[in-house]
């Protein structure tokens, strides 16, 4: 530690974060802190790295989590700057993969609700008068009803997008009213070019939530709760830019 170096005890250090005195040794030892040097007496003295590095963990987590944040700060006091921002990475593009599914979701219940089907007598044979909020109809009926092949519906049913009960005796594939909403659904985000694996989720969260409207407002809680963590993944990242280049001129300084 150099002569012009802020000395700082643990406490010191516990008082700027709000956290315990322990805590703060165990942020050294776990590495999200850098090494401390110590007394001839074993007491740790911290210094302006430490404090920079405390700010800059504690900035990290309310985006990335506690878990990525630890990752990241070890990496970084391993040497291994470039390790640390592919956690980064990994971070950001996991909060993409969210978006683009909670987007295909959107585009789902748009087109749910700009659907009406026509009101129609229940298990009438002609599948184009037929009331899909009603009526269990075959798998040659729902295909007409949607305009595409019965082999389509079969792989999306091999795939576990559909789930159709079978009648006794014949085995024949009954698609109930909750069927074909799935089917209306899988074939609009087919039509947007959505891959099988990311409609897969879209279903889960309309079944989990048991209608359009409720999902409607999970999506919209979830969009918000999506750019909070966006605005703080900002400020962490920002943190961690400002954190980088410190250690990096203390490098070259002590080289120099």
């Amino acid at each position: 530690m150099t002569n012009h170096e802020v000395r700082l005890r643990p406490v010191d250090l516990a008082r700027l974060s709000g956290l315990s005195t322990q805590q703060i040794r165990n942020y050294e030892d776990a590495g999200v802190l850098p090494p401390a040097a110590r007394t001839e007496s074993g007491y740790r003295v911290f210094g302006d790295v430490h404090r920079r590095a405390l700010l800059t963990y504690r900035a990290l987590q309310p985006g990335y989590g506690p878990v990525a944040a630890t990752a990241v700060m070890q990496a970084l006091h391993d040497g291994d700057v470039p390790g640390a921002l592919a956690l980064v990475d990994a971070a950001h593009a996991g909060l993409h993969e969210q978006r683009t599914a909670l987007r295909a979701t959107r585009v789902a219940l748009e087109t749910l609700a700009g659907r009406r089907p026509p009101a129609a007598a229940p298990h009438t044979a002609d599948p184009h008068t037929a009331d899909p909020r009603t009526a269990d109809l075959r798998i040659g009926e729902v295909a007409a009803l949607l305009g595409v092949r019965t082999s389509a519906l079969r792989v999306w049913e091999a795939a576990g997008l559909l789930t159709p009960a079978r009648e006794r005796g014949t085995r024949y594939r009954q698609f109930g009213p909750d069927d074909i909403r799935d089917a209306r659904l899988i074939q609009t985000l087919r039509r947007s070019h959505y891959p099988l694996d990311q409609i897969r989720p879209v279903l889960e969260e309309l079944r989990r939530e048991g209608g359009t409207e409720a999902l409607r407002a999970a999506v919209a809680e979830r969009g918000e709760a999506l750019a909070g963590r966006t605005r703080a993944m900002l400020a962490g990242a920002g943190r961690l830019a400002e954190y980088i280049e410190y250690t990096e001129n203390v490098g070259r300084a002590g080289t120099g």
